[in-house]
C-alpha cells in the first residue's frame, strides 16, 4: 500500500491526513549486480500544520478544506530530500512568516549537523577531531545521543562511522580491519562540553544519521508551535510525528509496514496523538539480499545484529524515537522490551527475521 500523496493541493492535504498512514521507510539499494526497487528512505519529508483556533475546529470536524483557511505551501531541498511544508490558518502573512521561520530553523540545523556538508560542525569535528565553541544545538544532540547510549549500554553509538564505512565499502571486511575500526569506536572516547567537543583518536568519526534528522524535525515542529500551529503532522520517511488530533477529534491511525514486502502479512495499526513514531529495519539499507548485512552496526562486534528485521518505537520526540529504534535493532527483543518498561512514555513493536512479533506492555496496537 503506497503512502498517500498529501501536499499538492488543499483537498489532498487535509483528506490525506485523515487516511491510514504508513510508516514506510525505504531505500534505493545498489549492489554490484542488482538494483532493488525500494524507494529511498529520505525521499519524503512532509509537514502539515493548522493554526490556532482553526486547528481546534479542524480536529472537531467543523471545517472543510477551503472553507475557512488560507494556505501557504513551500518546497525546500533539505537533508538529502525535499521538505514539503503546508500551513493552514486565517491570516496569509502569519502563514508566510511561519513557513520562513520553520524552514530557516531547519536549514540552520542541517548546516550544523550533517556529516555530508564539509562546512558543517560535525564534518569539521570528523576531519580534525576537535570542535571548539560548538553551537548549542550540536551540544544538545550529542548529549541526547550520549544519554541514549548510556541507557542502551552502548547499543546506540554515534561513533560507529568507521565501522559503517568499512561495511559499506567491502563485501567481506577482513577481521583485522574490523578490529581496527572497533578500536576507534566508543562514546567513552568523545568529550562533550560547552567550550569544545573532541574525539580521542585520529580516524574516529561520528554519524548523526540515527538521531540528527529527528532532532531537526523536532525543532521544526517546535518552531511551528511557537508560531501558533498546535496541530501538526510530519512524515519523514520512516519517522512520523503527530501533534493534536485528526478531524472528528479522534486519534491518528498509523500502520506499520511489514519488513518483508513479498510476504503477505496483516498490517499492525497503532492509534496515537502527540507522539513520535520511528521505525528502523534491516531492509532499509541492505548490503546483501539476505538482509544479514545492512546499515545498522553493533558497535561492540562491528557487524549487523542478527535477530530483528524491524523495530518501531513511539516516544515524545522524533530524535528519541529514532535513537531507540536503532538501539533496539542492536539489542534484540528481550533487552529492548526490558528497557522500554523503564522509560516513561516510550513503547515498542519488534519483528524478528522469522516474522515473530513482540511488543512492550503499553504499545497501543
Amino acid at each position: 500500500m503506497p503512502i498517500p500523496t498529501m501536499y499538492h493541493g488543499r483537498d489532498n492535504a487535509l483528506r490525506g491526513v485523515e487516511e491510514l498512514f504508513l510508516l514506510h521507510p525505504h531505500v534505493i539499494m545498489k549492489t554490484e549486480t542488482t538494483q532493488h526497487p525500494h524507494l529511498n528512505r529520505r525521499k519524503f519529508l512532509q509537514i502539515v500544520g493548522v493554526a490556532g483556533a482553526a486547528g481546534a475546529g479542524w480536529a472537531l470536524g467543523l471545517y472543510r478544506p477551503g472553507d475557512h483557511y488560507k494556505v501557504v505551501q513551500k518546497s525546500q531541498p533539505m537533508m538529502g530530500t525535499i521538505l514539503n511544508l503546508t500551513l493552514y490558518g486565517p491570516e496569509q502573512s502569519a502563514l508566510e512568516d511561519a513557513v520562513e521561520a520553520t524552514i530557516q530553523r531547519m536549514l540552520t540545523l542541517e548546516k550544523y549537523l550533517s556529516r555530508h556538508d564539509r562546512q558543517s560542525q560535525i564534518a569539521k569535528l570528523n576531519r580534525t577531531g576537535l570542535l571548539p565553541r560548538p553551537e548549542q544545538d550540536v551540544v544538545n544532540v550529542l548529549k541526547l545521543a550520549e544519554h541514549i547510549s548510556t541507557a542502551t549500554e552502548g547499543a546506540f553509538d554515534i561513533t560507529v562511522l568507521p565501522l559503517l564505512e568499512l561495511q559499506q565499502n567491502s563485501t567481506n571486511p577482513q577481521q583485522a580491519a574490523i578490529a581496527q575500526a572497533l578500536s576507534l569506536t566508543g562514546f567513552q572516547h568523545v568529550s562533550i562540553d560547552q567550550t569544545a567537543i573532541s574525539l580521542k583518536y585520529r580516524g574516529m568519526g561520528v554519524t548523526l544519521d540515527g538521531i540528527g534528522k529527528g532532532y531537526i524535525v523536532d525543532q521544526g515542529v517546535a518552531t511551528l508551535k511557537e508560531n501558533g500551529f498546535a496541530t501538526t503532522y510530519v512524515e519523514a520517511g520512516g519517522d512520523l510525528m503527530v501533534s493534536g488530533k485528526k478531524p472528528g477529534n479522534t486519534l491518528w491511525r498509523i500502520g506499520i509496514t511489514p519488513p518483508r514486502r513479498k510476504i503477505r502479512e496483516k498490517m499492525v495499526v497503532l492509534e496515537t496523538c502527540n507522539r513520535a513514531v520511528a521505525t528502523s529495519g534491516d531492509y532499509m539499507q541492505a548490503y546483501d539480499s539476505s538482509f544479514s548485512r545492512h546499515h545498522i552496526i553493533n558497535p561492540k562486534t562491528g557487524y549487523s545484529p542478527p535477530e530483528l528485521a524491524s523495530a518501531t518505537i513511539t516516544a515524545p520526540t522524533v530524535a528519541l524515537a529514532d535513537g531507540l529504534a536503532t538501539a533496539a535493532m542492536v539489542m534484540g527483543s528481550k533487552k529492548t522490551l526490558a528497557l522500554l518498561n523503564s522509560i516513561p512514555e516510550c513503547e515498542g513493536y519488534l519483528i524478528d527475521k522469522s516474522l515473530k512479533h513482540y511488543k512492550s506492555a503499553n504499545f497501543s496496537a
